[in-house]
């Protein structure tokens, strides 16, 4: 298996337990794995037979447009969903950072889900 990685992406959303923390959004970094034979896009160098990180990153740029999340977690498992939805790579690894506590570096989760069959 081959892995495609969109590290540290910049997104804005509305995430945090509080209304008020939710009332602005804040900055966070994805980063994403998305797992998948590209053999055929080696051979062909055809963007069609791959998955296409610009068009996984800006979807990702627009995925808080409206939207909240009270928990990173729930966050992640939504992004993770999406991506396996939309665009199709057998498995994704996703990690949330967040920048919350003044005396962390960032608080992050991470998870791993398999395309269903």
């Amino acid at each position: 298996m081959d892995t495609i990685i969109i590290s540290e992406l910049e997104v804005f959303y509305s995430v945090g337990v509080t209304d008020e923390e939710r009332r602005t959004p804040q900055r966070l970094l994805i980063t994403v794995e998305m797992i998948s034979d590209f053999a055929k896009a080696s051979a062909s160098d055809d963007v069609e037979h791959t998955v296409n990180y610009f068009e996984v990153s800006q979807r990702l740029l627009r995925f808080g447009e409206g939207r909240s999340w009270k928990l990173i977690e729930r966050l992640a498992s939504d992004l993770a969903e999406l991506i396996l939805k939309e665009f199709g790579p057998r498995s994704v690894f996703v990690e949330v950072k967040k920048f919350v506590i003044p005396q962390a570096r960032f608080v992050a989760v991470r998870l791993s889900c398999l395309k269903s069959e």
